[in-house]
């Protein structure tokens, strides 16, 4: 029976089919699983251009709408009676009605995924070229704000998430609070939430991937977020990112 401890590593997604039947095998999904902890980002293809964006400040309108689409979270995985739980501590939509609960099963070397209070079915796919050594997480709070964090390696890749200070929505997809914000400063506050893919390169944690344009490129310092490898993620360390 697998356990979370057998999911340490970098998986990508091949296939979702939703309960209507509907099947996904475009969207672009990253899920980095530490020893606990774990982060996963979720893109549509056609990004536009965002060239334009070096802040949240600089998004439009249309920038904003398309990012809202977009899905990430973070947080624990456990398991129990058979089904794994994602705990989203960090969660870049709004809080779904129920929770992110399924049972996981190999068919051949590929991870299926079924849900607990949905009916879909996901297929995963472990990347072998991350590696899945060394591998551990921290979770951090932002000093100032008290956002929470998440910082997760395994082999040379790594996720970060940070949580948003808004957090007041008003419809259950954050692409109906953004298109129904009261003005562009509220919908650019929806979206301050980051989660970021990256690999560790030379020494340099490079963002490859991420919930905020501007972001991608940037090089992560994780010097001063503790030791990566602590397997108590109720260890908190105050940083400035």
């Amino acid at each position: 029976m697998l356990s979370v401890g057998d999911l340490a590593g970098l998986w990508t997604r091949s296939l979702l089919v939703l309960p209507d039947g509907t099947r996904d095998t475009a969207t672009e999904v990253v899920w980095l699983q530490g020893p606990g902890g774990y982060a996963d980002l979720r893109q549509a293809p056609g990004q536009p251009d965002f060239s334009h964006v070096r802040c949240l400040d600089d998004l439009t309108a249309a920038d904003c709408a398309w990012l809202a689409t977009q899905q990430g979270f973070a947080g624990t995985l456990s398991c129990a009676d058979g089904y794994f739980e994602w705990g989203r501590e960090i969660d870049y939509q709004p809080p779904a009605a129920q929770p992110d609960s399924g049972r996981l099963f190999w068919q051949g070397d590929i991870l299926v995924e079924t849900g607990r209070y949905a009916d879909y079915l996901e297929r995963w796919h472990r990347d072998p070229a991350c590696g899945v050594a060394p591998c551990g997480e921290v979770a951090l709070v932002s000093p100032g704000d008290g956002r929470p964090m998440r910082l997760v390696r395994t082999g040379d890749c790594f996720m970060f998430a940070c949580g948003r200070a808004e957090t007041r929505f008003v419809a259950p997809t954050l692409a109906e609070c953004v298109a129904g914000a009261a003005d562009l400063a509220t919908a650019r506050a929806l979206l301050d939430c980051e989660i970021s893919f990256g690999r560790i390169a030379g020494g340099a944690w490079r963002i490859l991937r991420s919930t905020l344009p501007f972001r991608v490129g940037a090089v992560l310092d994780p010097a001063g977020m503790g030791t990566l490898g602590l397997r108590d993620t109720s260890v908190f360390i105050n940083i400035n990112l």
